[in-house]
C-alpha cells in the first residue's frame, strides 16, 4: 500500500507527466483507484467473537432427569447455576418420541416412550418453558436417527421400512443390543423423520435441532429389495456390487 500511493505522489508530482491535462487526467485517475482501495477495506477491524456455547444432553439412557417434573425443573436450575447456556433434551431414540407426537402414532402405533415418568405430561415442553425461563436455549436432540432396537413397535410395524447386508440379514450388534436401520433412501421413512422434525418446529418454541451420526448408516447395509432397484435403476440395470466396501457403490450410498 506504502509503494502504491508512493507512485500515485510520483504520479500526481509530474514524473510521469507534464502538462496540466495530463496532471489533472492523473490525479483523477489516482482518487478513483485510491477510492477503490479504500473502500474495499473493512470498515471495522475488529473482529467480533462468537458467543460460548456451553451445552449439555438431556437423555433417558442411565439418567432419570426426564422422567419426573420438579427433577427436571430442579435440573435447569443446577444448570444455570453453573453457567451452562444451552440444552439438547433428547425427543427420539429406542423407536419412540419422548414428546407427545400425532406422526409417531399414526406410524408406530404410540405417540410417546411407554416410560411410566413420560406419561400424562410433555417433558419438551416442560424443558423449553422452564429452560427459557432461565435463558438457557433448547436445542431437541433426534439421537437415533434411522436406528432402531429390532424388537421395536417401530421395526416390527414397518419391516418393508428396514435394510440389509447382501445376505438379507438386518441386525446390527451395538454392545449387548440388537438394533435395524430404517431405510435413509426410501421415501416414507424420510417423510416420517422429516415430519417428525416438522411437528416440533410448529408447536414448540425451539432454538435449533440436533441430528445425530446415526443418520447415516452402516456400510454394510444398503442391500435391501428398494435400494438395490433404485441403484439399477440408475445404473442401466446393473446391480451394486457385493462388496460393501466397493469405491463406487460407498459413493453412491454416502
Amino acid at each position: 500500500m506504502k509503494k502504491y500511493f508512493k507512485w500515485c505522489r510520483e504520479l500526481i508530482g509530474g514524473k510521469f507527466f507534464h502538462n496540466q491535462k495530463s496532471t489533472w487526467f492523473a490525479v483523477i485517475v489516482s482518487l478513483s483507484m485510491i477510492a477503490t482501495v479504500m473502500l474495499s477495506l473493512p470498515l471495522n477491524a475488529q473482529t467480533t467473537t462468537r458467543p460460548e456455547l456451553r451445552g449439555v444432553w438431556l437423555t433417558n439412557i442411565d439418567s432419570n432427569v426426564l422422567f419426573e417434573r420438579d427433577r427436571l425443573k430442579n435440573a435447569l436450575q443446577r444448570l444455570d447455576d453453573l453457567n451452562f447456556n444451552t440444552v439438547y433434551p433428547v425427543v427420539w431414540n429406542w423407536g419412540y418420541t419422548l414428546y407427545p407426537s400425532q406422526v409417531a402414532a399414526k406410524v408406530i402405533g404410540r405417540s410417546l416412550d411407554p416410560e411410566p415418568g413420560l406419561q400424562g405430561r410433555d417433558m419438551l415442553k416442560e424443558v423449553v418453558t422452564e429452560g427459557h425461563k432461565k435463558g438457557l436455549k433448547v436445542i431437541p436432540w433426534f439421537e437415533f436417527g434411522f436406528m432402531a432396537p429390532a424388537d421395536s413397535l417401530l421395526a416390527k410395524n414397518r419391516p418393508q421400512w428396514l435394510t440389509s447386508r447382501s445376505d438379507g440379514s438386518k441386525i446390527v450388534k451395538e454392545g449387548t443390543h440388537d438394533r435395524v436401520w430404517l431405510n435413509p433412501f426410501n421415501p416414507e421413512v424420510q417423510k416420517f423423520i422429516q415430519d417428525l422434525i416438522v411437528e416440533i418446529v410448529r408447536n414448540y418454541d425451539i432454538d435449533g435441532i440436533q441430528f445425530d451420526d446415526h443418520f447415516g448408516l452402516p456400510s454394510e447395509l444398503g442391500y435391501d429389495a428398494y435400494t438395490v432397484a433404485l441403484y439399477k435403476k440408475e445404473h442401466r440395470g446393473q446391480a451394486p456390487s457385493q462388496d460393501p466396501k466397493n469405491p463406487e457403490w460407498v459413493r453412491w450410498r454416502a
